[in-house]
């Protein structure tokens, strides 16, 4: 890159990033806030959180029966939710919910783009099928959301925009690497969002959770073009249901530290204290010029460690 064009993009980035956002969003009483995803797992806990702190939620899933069921639910308990059928996969669909929550509330504070999906199986046996499922879902949900929403929270200078990505988007594996690479794309996504509109007044969070006990891992029951879990597939998930039910936290987990980052402006939003560490191992194989290494290496072996002493 030529001098002149390197200084020219320098300059852009420092004003960029002197600009002040001052964004807080501290009372949520009477706010808006839409979730999709919302009929279960996490998308589910933060209606039930936000609905607490005195939020109207606008709950929205493309599980019709699920959606109806704990949306029916919570009203029944005095929530101030609405249920709406949406598909994050189409544009037209997000924009019916951008509309259906002005006509219920009249205003957005507050958009969390939590909807995901989640295969398994090795990358090099995913089909084109599976990469438009996944990427439609994870990426192109989460932009169908931000460019819908995103220009209403700008114009009124107030709001926050929550992406829920994970801890699969700062490290790697080799079992679930489509969802490695699309939840990468939503940390990038999220945080290139964050220094637009920050400085406009609009906060943005990106959710990394290690497990959380939800049916991320039975993503397919959602899936509509009528394709089979593939032996290989099934294979990989079977552990990871195991494992995510026996060791992952409660979805309530994941909607405290979230309401929490809201509360300070904190773009990070951790469920697992070890997972700063794992992401920096990225950068320490970098530095040291060396292959990718397993992150997860001396977090296993403390865990082994312990147990050995646990058994002695």
């Amino acid at each position: 890159m030529p001098d002149s064009s390197l200084g020219a993009l320098f300059n852009i980035a420092r004003r960029s990033s002197t600009r002040q956002g001052g964004v807080m969003i501290e009372h949520f009483d009477d706010k808006v806030a839409v979730v999709t995803g919302a009929a279960g797992g996490i998308g589910l806990a933060f209606t039930e959180r936000f609905a607490s702190e005195g939020m109207k939620v606008v709950m929205a899933d493309i599980d019709e029966p699920g959606l109806a069921r704990e949306a029916t639910r919570l009203e029944a308990a005095g929530a101030d939710v609405v249920g709406v059928l949406a598909d994050v996969r189409d544009p037209g669909s997000v924009e019916a919910l951008r509309d259906e929550t002005l006509s219920a509330f009249g205003a957005v504070h507050l958009l969390c783009n939590n909807a995901g999906v989640a295969p398994a199986g090795p990358i090099v046996e995913a089909t084109p099928a599976d990469w438009r499922w996944v990427i439609d879902v994870n990426v192109l949900g989460v932009a169908h959301g931000v460019s819908i929403f995103g220009p209403l929270l700008v114009e009124q200078g107030e709001g926050h925009i929550v992406n829920t990505a994970s801890e699969a988007g700062l490290v790697t594996n080799d079992f679930i690497g489509a969802y490695c690479a699309t939840k990468h794309a939503v940390v990038g996504l999220s945080e290139s969002l964050w220094r637009e509109v920050h400085p406009l007044g609009v906060g943005v969070s990106c959710l990394c959770p290690n497990f959380i006990n939800t049916r991320i891992f039975e993503s397919e029951r959602n899936r509509d073009d009528g394709a089979d879990v593939r032996p290989i597939e099934a294979a990989t998930l079977a552990p990871l249901r195991e494992a995510i039910e026996s060791t992952g936290l409660p979805p309530s987990a994941a909607a405290d530290a979230v309401v929490d980052a809201i509360r300070c402006d904190r773009f990070w939003v951790f469920t697992h204290d070890f997972t700063p560490g794992l992401a920096a191992v990225r950068l320490d194989d970098i530095e040291a010029g060396r292959n990718p290494t397993d992150p997860y290496a001396s977090l296993l072996a403390g865990l082994d460690t312990a147990d050995d002493s646990d058994d002695s």
